[in-house]
């Protein structure tokens, strides 16, 4: 009875044990997945900043954060939801546009244009896909900035049109970070 009660015991053990390491593993494979962007694995476990720098279709971008000063906010704890252009959504900018908005004198255009971008909380393309149905095929996200901007979908691909009527698509949805999620978008969102 003994010798049965022990195998039983061992058996639980077991099976708790097996348990135990197939949750934690799938926990850690969660944490872990990673999506690559412009050529480079972006981390969930390091930051906006140090993922961003990482990306070769994001090179303006990144260099627009840092002339506008942003650096060390985009850093910090967020959480955030950033739609971040490419450089080909720069490039469909007028000729000049943003060599202009580099300039040092236009630290507060750039300013503003960058934190239109940017959305306090983490919201992933699911919890956006809920906001539109929740409001009836549009989602309102108030920026950084102060200003909105608006979510639809289309099929499964979500939209996000700004105060001027210009429409970008979320090429690349749910780029995890540390301290949010990023949206890879192909248009730059323009404030009014």
């Amino acid at each position: 009875m003994k010798q049965k009660n022990y195998k039983m015991k061992t058996i639980k053990l077991l099976g708790l044990y097996i348990l135990t390491v197939f949750a934690t593993s799938s926990t850690f494979a969660q944490m872990d997945k990673t999506v690559m962007v412009g050529g480079a694995a972006m981390y969930p476990t390091k930051n906006i900043i140090e993922n961003a720098v990482n990306s070769k279709d994001h090179t303006t971008l990144v260099a627009a954060v840092k002339a506008a000063g942003l650096v060390e906010t985009l850093e910090g704890p967020g959480p955030f939801t950033v739609f971040a252009p490419t450089n080909e959504a720069f490039d469909k900018l007028p000729k000049g546009t943003v060599e202009t908005l580099l300039k040092p004198e236009n630290k507060a255009m750039l300013t503003s244009i960058l934190t239109y971008h940017v959305v306090p909380g983490k919201l992933s393309s699911h919890d956006l896909m809920k906001m539109v149905k929740e409001g009836n095929g549009k989602a309102i996200l108030k920026t950084v900035n102060g200003e909105n901007l608006y979510v639809t979908q289309k099929g499964k691909n979500l939209w996000v049109t700004d105060e001027k009527g210009d429409v970008a698509k979320i090429t690349i949805a749910d780029v995890n970070q540390s301290n949010g999620v990023i949206h890879v978008i192909n248009t730059v969102l323009l404030p009014k």
